[in-house]
């Protein structure tokens, strides 16, 4: 009960410093992904254990990315403010392909090789997210719609595994995450509005 408090209260810091765009969200989300495989593994929900130590790689990944800037030319002032875009139609075949290949995979290692009583979900959930994390890491502003469907699952799922603390937030996460694509989106218009100036 303590871990599901205590990343529960992470977990909420961390979406509104998504919400906010702001950088600090990665080092919550190393701590909560830290705290999450212990919780996780205890529950059983081995799938989203595993996915912890992507997250946590990720989590290094998203701080450098978003710390600098691509753009070659920027003044030193405006370096670290990695601008809000779209997710790349190219990119999402690849993503999507890659999302149902690791699903199916998942989902065979759950069921041959644990005791997983959620093999479907926790699989589908893990999937999904490995896209979600990466487009977020790249500042992709459909990354929130992602997040809606897997904290919409993860929510059953977590009530389902008597994980109570960990389902209210994700049922929170859904709401946080509509504001937050409509703020982004709102945040992309006024930063293309400052490159035309």
């Amino acid at each position: 009960m303590t871990l599901d408090l205590l990343t529960t209260v992470l977990g909420l810091a961390y979406i509104v410093l998504e919400y906010r765009a702001s950088i600090w969200l990665w080092a919550v989300g190393f701590a909560m992904q830290s705290l999450g495989i212990v919780l996780y593994y205890q529950k059983g929900l081995y799938a989203d254990c595993g996915m912890e130590f992507y997250y946590l790689a990720m989590t290094v990944y998203g701080w450098w990315k978003w710390s600098r800037s691509e753009e070659r030319g920027v003044r030193s002032e405006e370096r670290g403010t990695l601008k809000i875009q779209h997710f790349p139609l190219r990119l999402a075949l690849i993503w999507s392909v890659a999302t149902l290949a690791i699903w199916a995979a998942l989902y065979v290692f759950l069921v041959t090789c644990t005791d997983s009583r959620v093999p479907l979900a926790d699989s589908f959930t893990t999937a999904l997210s490995f896209a979600g994390i990466w487009a977020l890491a790249r500042k992709y502003l459909e990354q929130w719609l992602i997040w809606i469907v897997v904290d919409v699952v993860t929510c059953g799922l977590y009530f389902y595994k008597d994980i109570p603390f960990k389902a209210s937030l994700y049922g929170l996460y859904v709401v946080i995450a509509i504001a937050g694509y409509r703020r982004w989106k709102r945040l992309m218009k006024e930063e293309n509005k400052g490159l035309n100036c």
